[in-house]
């Protein structure tokens, strides 16, 4: 069980969780070993700090924790951060890993002839349909957002819409999947993420922490 008087930290599970880890060392952070058992299905572990306790959950479930106090702090992308678009989230600081980009893509063979500043309703498939409503409304256009949480770039070929919001890297699955990237909507990182709340009551410690994650990226980079 967490211990109320503990903070709780939540980080990713996922390919990022290899990029957050070794930020997370040099910032004194050490989970206990079952943290690294594959097969271990506990998902609070101790650290080497006694005031401090990891959570590890998936990404969009970082958000909702934080924001409704059950992390205190924690490490979240900024497609997560925008999708969940909470008040009661504080992201100080970059973490400057797990860079990639927001993108709109659409079938190869139909760009050249799409002009999207003729668009007024679109049909599109993503896993941030928030994003991606405030993304078209912004310039005049409707776009009814088709939720999928995963294999997006599948969606033209399966005949549920034309276009997608998802996120790239090297866009090497948008090309095996016949996609050529029209419009890039945001970069992303990782963030430190703080519920505000917690950092009014216990001000003191997570601004120790925040300034500790700092200086391990400014190490980092150095």
């Amino acid at each position: 069980m967490l211990s109320n008087d503990k903070l709780v930290f939540a980080v990713p599970r996922g390919r990022i969780l290899g990029d957050v880890m070794p930020l997370m060392k040099r910032a004194g952070i050490e989970p206990e070993d079952s943290f690294w058992d594959k097969n271990a299905r506990q998902l609070s572990f101790s650290t080497s700090d006694p005031s401090l306790e990891i959570v590890r959950v998936r990404s969009f479930d970082i958000a909702t924790l934080i924001a409704f106090g059950a992390a205190h702090i924690g490490i979240a992308g900024l497609d997560v951060l925008m999708e969940f678009e909470s008040r009661e989230i504080y992201a100080p600081l970059d973490l400057g890993v797990g860079g990639c980009r927001m993108i709109v893509a659409q079938p190869e063979e139909r760009a050249p002839s799409d002009d999207p500043r003729r668009w007024s309703h679109i049909r599109i498939a993503t896993k941030y349909p928030e994003i991606t409503r405030r993304h078209f409304a912004a310039r005049g256009v409707h776009a009814e957002c088709v939720k999928l949480n995963g294999a997006i770039e599948i969606a033209p070929a399966m005949g549920l819409c034309q276009r997608i919001v998802d996120l790239t890297s090297t866009g090497d699955t948008l090309k095996a999947n016949g996609l050529v990237e029209i419009e890039e909507i945001a970069k992303i990182t990782s963030r430190l993420a703080v519920n505000r709340t917690a950092f009014k009551t216990r001000g003191e410690e997570i601004s120790g922490w925040i300034e500790r994650v700092r200086e391990a990226v400014d190490a980092g980079q150095a």
